[in-house]
């Protein structure tokens, strides 16, 4: 009997996920295969592949968030908006109360806000934001803010954020000063990979529009360049509130859409934002093969 395996696709602020089925964890256990299911010329194409998991005691649902080189993301803000549109539209999870969410990065709870015609839309409680930079972690003492960073020969001043998983936020505050993807593009390896960071970074360029609303061009830990990120438009105003730029709730605009974000006088963070399916399918027996299968 053929292997049969399905997907779904979604998409959040631009920034596209797979959501498959518990039977693929063996599949997804090889780095190799999550990185040529997620190529966008010889695969299925995406920024990443969201696999449900047991959840643990607490939990109604658990997921694991693959990066499309392979690696393991600890949390993810449009995934998990993601998954749990996913399990309130096809898991039979009711939407009449939030749904606690299990992920590497520690607990986020999602709750649906409306189903409009063409999308859903989501808050979700994502933790304590954390300036500490053991909790990145990070190769350096107490918390870094607004500290300068020299990398690939560039000095630039970042305030290092946990989000359950790890930020460097770059604020540029000069007047008029707009945000410039080729320089994103340079240097977001050079901060990624820097060794301060012993399980590397996120990287967010950030400008602050006002009090209420701030721009922000993200290269993603294990993915590059991205439309947009959760997490890091999270870990952003973060950064922001901390260093009393802006107000604490905040619009984040980035190439992909805007993103909702309030800190809690605690440090805890929400986002609110939305999410739209975007296709079904089953991987063809041709890819499967050529995955060893």
């Amino acid at each position: 009997m053929d292997v049969r395996y399905e997907y779904r696709r979604y998409q959040a602020l631009g920034n596209d996920y797979i959501v498959v089925g518990e039977d693929m964890t063996e599949l997804l256990s090889e780095p190799a295969r999550i990185r040529r299911l997620c190529d966008r010329h010889i695969g299925l194409g995406s920024d990443g592949i969201l696999l449900p998991t047991a959840p643990p005691d607490g939990f109604a649902a658990a997921v694991r968030i693959l990066n499309p080189d392979g690696s393991e993301a600890e949390k993810s803000g449009n995934g998990v908006r993601i998954f749990a549109k996913h399990c309130f539209d096809h898991l039979g999870t009711s939407p009449a109360q939030p749904l606690r969410i299990h992920t590497l990065g520690g607990a986020v709870s999602a709750r649906l806000i409306v189903r409009e015609r063409d999308r859903s839309v989501l808050s979700v409680t994502m933790g304590r934001a954390s300036f500490r930079c053991e909790d990145l972690p990070m190769s350096a003492p107490g918390e870094w803010l607004q500290k300068d960073l020299e990398c690939g020969g560039r000095v630039f001043p970042i305030t290092a954020v946990s989000m359950g998983n790890p930020h460097a936020v770059i604020i540029g505050n000069a007047p008029g000063a707009a945000l410039d993807e080729e320089t994103v593009r340079s240097f977001g390896p050079h901060i990624e990979n820097h060794p301060i960071f012993p399980q590397r970074t996120n990287v967010q360029f950030v400008r602050v529009v006002d009090r209420e609303a701030v721009e922000a061009m993200i290269w993603e830990r294990g993915a590059g360049w991205t439309l947009s990120s959760g997490s890091s438009a999270c870990a952003v105003v973060a950064a922001c509130v901390r260093a009393g730029l802006t107000d604490r709730n905040v619009e984040v605009r980035m190439p992909g859409g805007e993103l909702r974000v309030t800190i809690g006088g605690d440090w805890q963070v929400e986002q609110v934002g939305w999410v739209q399916e975007l296709m079904t399918g089953v991987i063809a027996r041709e890819l499967l093969a050529s995955l060893a299968v």
